[in-house]
Parts: C-alpha cells; structure tokens; sequence
C-alpha cells in the first residue's frame, strides 16, 4: 500500500523527478524567510519587497490552480508567500501610520 503511494507521487507529472516539484520546494525559503522576519523591527521592513512577496503569492497561487496538472505544493507555498507578505505590511503600515495616533492617545491620558 505504502509503495504504491509512494510510486505514484515519484511518477506524478508534478513529482519529485520534475521541476513542477522542486521549484516551489526551494521557494519554500522566501516564506520561511520573511517569518523569520516577524521578529525584526517594522522599520526595518521595505514596502516594495512586501508588496512583491504578496503579489507574487496571489498571482502565482491562482495560476497553480489553472495549469494542469494541478501543483498543491505550487498552490500552497504561494498562499504562504501571499500571508507572510500581507501579515508584514500589515506591521509595516500600523508602524507607519497608527503609532502615532495610538502614541497620542496614551500621551492624553
């Protein structure tokens, strides 16, 4: 049972023996990558390198599920760039435009 299993994701057209596979496996890094950058400062972050990550998640991820034969580890590693993008520039523009609302309101109390 397992054998077969196994032979069929070898076989598969998206399969380890293709670069359907190792392309997105080694894309992996960029979304391990920007969340091993949630612990750096917002400031330290860059708008043009976020946006990036996230568009290219989005539009790859609906690609993936376009073109046959359906890559899941295509699909999956751009919906984790596309999350790691988003949850960055979310820090990114709360540091950017509501600190200083939010440092005002602490001062007033």
């Amino acid at each position: 049972m397992a054998a077969t299993k196994l032979q069929a994701f070898w076989n598969h057209p998206a399969g380890p023996k293709t670069i359907h596979f190792w392309a997105p496996t080694f894309k992996w890094g960029i979304s391990i990558a920007n969340i091993a950058d949630f612990s750096k400062p917002p400031e330290k972050l860059s708008y043009p390198q976020q946006i990036a990550v996230t568009c290219t998640g989005l539009i790859w991820s609906r690609y993936s599920m376009v073109i046959t034969p359906k890559n899941w580890n295509l699909f999956s590693v751009n919906v984790a760039m596309a999350g790691t993008g988003l949850y960055q520039l979310s820090r990114k523009i709360r540091h950017d435009y509501f600190a200083e609302t939010e440092e005002a309101v602490e001062t007033e109390q």
